[in-house]
């Protein structure tokens, strides 16, 4: 609001009665005064709110629900998407479960009863055909389960070849499931299934995402000055604020910090002596489990991620002069088939496109006069450190940031390279850091220019799989929007997702079946928006020797940073 409108609201005066005349005028100039520094003060405000990735807070009451299980009604309008959307999503991540209650753990499928066989088997095969794999599901008294859910990971590998490639299990929705795998090496290979959940603990799974319990807990750190030139520091629990009530909230306590693009609330408990805009730090708290006891034990470890029997027979697969390799540049737009691609010798060749096995040199030309934003969390971290390592003469700079919580900055001046990596906003669970370094991705794709030289990869999914898929939908619908408007003003940017990885964790906090359903979210959302890569790491970290870390081996590393060079770069 201008002043200008304000002075111009004031009525004419006559002179019929001078003095009451001036009283009027003074008191109607007082008040204009009064409203005129009101809004200035506001327009202030509001200028400060726009700077500012945590405004001042407004404390609220909300009260908490200690009900476990409860789930919080969500609307389309929350998740910042169409009503047609959301049905579309609810299909694709729709999984099959029991048919009936399960009230005791011999219900449950049990991996030391499941087998699987491989169908027709032959003395030897060529390369490039398939083999086809049944999966029986069975409960711990060996009866045949009748119902799907089952979450069941195949491959096949040569552990002397350094080979593996990724199968993709279809539920039949009956006890039973197959898996259709390539032979794409010459030499031997053997077929591998474990069961990672059985389809009673993915229903607790499901339960637990959507509920107002807070899996994860955090920490916020204020600080400010005391008397006698003292220093005050106080640190108190935060969580996300999503939902009616609130996914966490404990009373008439909170300071609300909402940001202003993506309209998303973080809140913390009010400290004791300092006010709400003395937050200074923040940091990952504990991990909280809401299972029962029935629950713990359906979750027990030795019944989680097992391998299950079968035909575990050496398959001789020979040569075949009839398989074509050409493949297409690597480019937006392409369709990633299963198996995308597969390890020999510990090389990736892709099924997707022609992915080039860069050398450093090679490295530093493809990165010459470009600038790269690496955005999201510690998996895209490693992308950084191993360019770092890699590129010759790209050197990092000192921002007096934490080492891992970053955010960092290398530079190569000869070749003008500049890599960024930024970790998003909160919910995080990293070490102390400072929370101004904490942008939301959308936030920090709005503040790049884009053009020819730019390159803007994003991952976004291992510290959102404690929260509810509502949340992560509608924190995917702001990405969209400004990797969209991004692409509008500048079309020849390279844009980048990469997706979610396999993990060491299977449990209740940090489950691959977690990670999954986020995938199938960004998979989803981003399929008809043109120009932009979406870069399935899933299937390279899932079928791989090295054992599931939520950090991915040094092997798997360097291949997936070579296959985002092959679209940079593409040939």
């Amino acid at each position: 609001m201008r002043t200008v409108d304000l002075v111009m609201v004031i009525p004419f005066m006559k002179k019929s009665n001078p003095p009451v005349s001036r009283l009027r005028q003074c008191l109607l100039l007082l008040a204009c005064f009064l409203c005129t520094s009101s809004c200035l003060a506001l327009w202030g405000l509001n200028i400060g709110i726009q700077m500012s990735y945590f405004p001042p807070p407004r404390p609220k009451p909300a009260p908490r629900n200690n009900d476990s299980s409860h789930s919080y009604a969500i609307s389309t309008l929350d998740m910042e998407i169409s009503d047609e959307e959301w049905k579309r999503l609810q299909k694709a991540l729709d999984w099959p479960g029991p048919d009936q209650e399960i009230t005791s753990l011999d219900m449950s499928t049990s991996p030391a009863h499941s087998t699987f066989s491989i169908v027709g088997l032959k003395k030897s095969y060529k390369v490039g055909e398939n083999i086809s794999v049944i999966i029986t599901a069975r409960d711990h008294k060996k009866n045949l389960k009748r119902y799907g859910g089952d979450f069941f990971k195949a491959k096949l590998f040569n552990s002397k070849l350094k080979a593996s490639v990724y199968g993709e299990v279809v539920d039949h929705q009956n006890g039973t499931y197959s898996v259709l795998l390539l032979l794409p090496w010459e030499g031997q290979a053997q077929v591998f299934v474990r069961l990672e959940h059985s389809s009673e603990v993915v229903q607790i799974l499901k339960k637990y995402r959507e509920s107002s319990f807070p899996r994860s807990h955090y920490q916020g750190y204020f600080e400010g000055s005391g008397p006698n030139d003292t220093r005050i520091n106080e640190v108190v629990e935060c969580n996300l604020k999503w939902g009616g009530g609130g996914s966490w909230s404990k009373g008439n306590c909170c300071c609300e910090y909402k940001d202003v693009k993506t309209g998303t609330t973080w809140q913390c408990e009010r400290p004791k002596k300092l006010s709400c805009d003395k937050i200074v730090h923040h940091s990952r708290g504990i991990v909280e489990s809401p299972l029962n006891a029935f629950e713990n034990k359906i979750f027990a470890k030795k019944l989680t991620n097992a391998a299950i029997a079968g035909d575990k027979i050496n398959i001789n697969v020979l040569p075949n002069t009839a398989v074509n390799g050409t493949m297409e540049r690597c480019r937006s737009g392409l369709p990633t088939p299963v198996p995308a691609g597969f390890y020999f010798k510990d090389v990736w060749k892709s099924f997707v496109c022609n992915n080039q096995q860069f050398n450093s040199a090679q490295m530093g030309n493809c990165l010459k006069n470009k600038i790269v934003y690496l955005l999201g969390d510690s998996t895209t971290r490693q992308w950084f450190e191993y360019l770092e390592r890699n590129v010759p003469g790209l050197k990092r700079m000192d921002l007096h940031t934490p080492r891992t919580g970053g955010p960092l900055m290398a530079v190569e001046l000869k070749n003008n390279i500049i890599v960024h990596w930024k970790p998003h906003g909160v919910p995080l669970r990293f070490t102390k850091m400072l929370i101004t370094d904490l942008h939301y991705i959308a936030n920090d794709i709005d503040d790049i220019a884009g053009g020819r030289h730019a390159v803007v990869v994003f991952t976004i999914f291992a510290h959102l799989v404690f929260h509810p898929v509502t949340f992560y939908i509608h924190e995917v619908a702001k990405i969209r929007q400004s990797v969209v408007a991004l692409l509008s003003r500048a079309p020849q940017t390279t844009v980048i997702i990469k997706s979610g990885n396999t993990a060491g964790l299977k449990n209740i906090y940090q489950s691959d079946w977690y990670a999954m359903q986020l995938n199938t979210v960004m998979g989803e959302m981003f399929s008809d928006i043109n120009g932009v890569i979406y870069f399935d790491v899933w299937q390279m970290t899932s079928c791989h020797y090295l054992r599931e870390n939520v950090h991915p081996g040094p092997v798997i590393v360097a291949n997936e940073v070579k296959m985002f060079l092959s679209f940079v770069c593409p040939i």
